[in-house]
């Protein structure tokens, strides 16, 4: 009979590849999630690799390993942030048009029942704007992207004439709502953030229709 073990192995290999081990994932989510505490709790630039590999269960090699750098560290932290976010949609994508409005209600309704994603988003997107910060281009095309997403969420609400830059205004004074409500609510978590934001989406709407008089 002749032997195939030399045939089989790259095969093999190749599977391996494409497919990680569930273990390998199961490490990394427990890496990503002990980060998101310590970058959360202390920042980018006091956590350490160190505190996050004890977190995680697991020794510093380990945790250089599975993402090379504590800046690579940050930015996967920082998607596994974003996909989270729309890990129970169709397609894992956001809603589009008007119905992105509703998920962003949503969206902070979900937040309220994960302080510690808030809080590490809330501090890294803080200390983005410091000099030479590594999340820096990472929060400039969030912010950019989203920005957009939010005026083609208004679009179809305005009048027909309604200028982009009126759009762009609505859909940035959106954002800063709800990255401000979020701050407020770690603060004090009494705050009713989903009312909040409704209430600014709603005045919005109104601001773009025209129908609210100017102070």
């Amino acid at each position: 009979m002749p032997n195939n073990t030399a045939t089989r192995r790259p095969v093999a290999a190749a599977d391996r590849a494409q497919k990680p081990r569930p273990r390998t994932a199961e490490t990394r989510k427990r890496i990503l999630d002990a980060a998101m505490t310590v970058f959360g709790t202390r920042g980018y630039n006091k956590g350490s690799l160190l505190e996050i590999a004890e977190l995680a269960g697991m020794t510093h090699a380990g945790v250089l390993h599975h993402f090379g750098s504590k800046d690579n560290l940050l930015v996967a932290v920082l998607e596994y942030r974003d996909s989270d976010d729309v890990k129970d949609l169709d397609g894992q994508h956001v809603p589009p048009g008007s119905e992105l409005l509703a998920h962003l209600v949503e969206t902070v309704r979900l937040n309220m029942t994960r302080a510690g994603i808030v809080q590490g988003y809330a501090v890294l997107a803080a200390e983005s704007v410091t000099d030479g910060h590594p999340a820096a281009d990472f929060f400039r095309d969030r912010f950019d992207g989203l920005r957009h997403m939010i005026m083609g969420a208004y679009a179809p609400i305005a009048p027909r004439d309604t200028p982009e830059a009126r759009l762009e205004i609505a859909a940035s004074a959106t954002i800063a709502v709800m990255d401000g409500m979020q701050v407020q609510w770690l603060l004090e978590p009494t705050v009713d953030m989903p009312a909040a934001v409704e209430a600014t989406i709603a005045g919005l709407i109104a601001w773009l229709r025209g129908a609210t008089q100017p102070l």
